[in-house]
């Protein structure tokens, strides 16, 4: 077994791991994030890792510390139309973004990264992400002003979220719903198994 750290202040990825069973510690960096990547995707690839990386710097003790150890980093961005909608810096700018998303098609792109250390303290990197298409019913302005109102918006990227009050305004998604909700959990799970982080399968699990 190895000893699995989230890089990541989100509450939303420390409840999807913990959905899913999976025990692990949080360390979260405080270091700059900066980015050189022009698309979505290679973006969020870029940030996930860069978090990955600050936390396995971060941890100070000699090399012996990070024998048997997997830190993983995530980062999430909302798109429209090609430009990245970040958390809203007040609720005029949560109803601008929202008036922009309603009865139309965005995607949802998460990179995940995740730092993998053997028992010699060599480590390898693996790093994808996921895009998600969510489709989001027409909404009156008095919608948006109530949902503005429940205070959800304000620490969301795209000014919502998926997996709270928004829910009736979403028509329907294309991709993986937990991707938009922050962390892309089946792959993350699946991909632990393929790095042999949950040790070595008994016969009728293999079965």
């Amino acid at each position: 077994m190895k000893k699995i750290i989230l890089g990541s202040a989100s509450p939303r990825r420390r409840e999807l791991l913990e959905q899913i069973g999976i025990e692990f510690e949080v360390k979260v960096s405080s270091r700059e994030e900066i980015y050189t990547a022009t698309e979505p995707e290679a973006i969020v690839k870029e940030l996930a890792l860069e978090k990955a990386s600050h936390v396995s710097e971060d941890i100070r003790e000699s090399k012996e510390a990070r024998k048997k150890m997997l830190v993983i980093g995530a980062d999430t961005v909302v798109v429209l139309d090609g430009k990245i909608l970040g958390k809203p810096k007040d609720e005029a700018d949560a109803f601008q973004m929202l008036s922009a998303l309603q009865g139309r098609a965005h995607q949802v792109y998460t990179g995940v990264a995740m730092l993998d250390y053997d028992e010699n303290g060599n480590s390898r990197s693996i790093c994808d992400a996921k895009r998600t298409d969510v489709y989001v019913h027409a909404m009156t302005e008095a919608e948006i002003r109530r949902y503005i109102d429940t205070g959800e918006p304000m620490d969301k990227a795209g000014s919502y979220g998926i997996q709270g009050k928004f829910a009736p305004f979403i028509d329907r998604i294309e991709g993986d719903y937990y991707n938009v909700v922050g962390l892309p959990v089946a792959y993350v799970y699946q991909t632990f198994k393929e790095l042999g982080v949950f040790g070595q399968a008994d016969e009728s699990e293999k079965r």
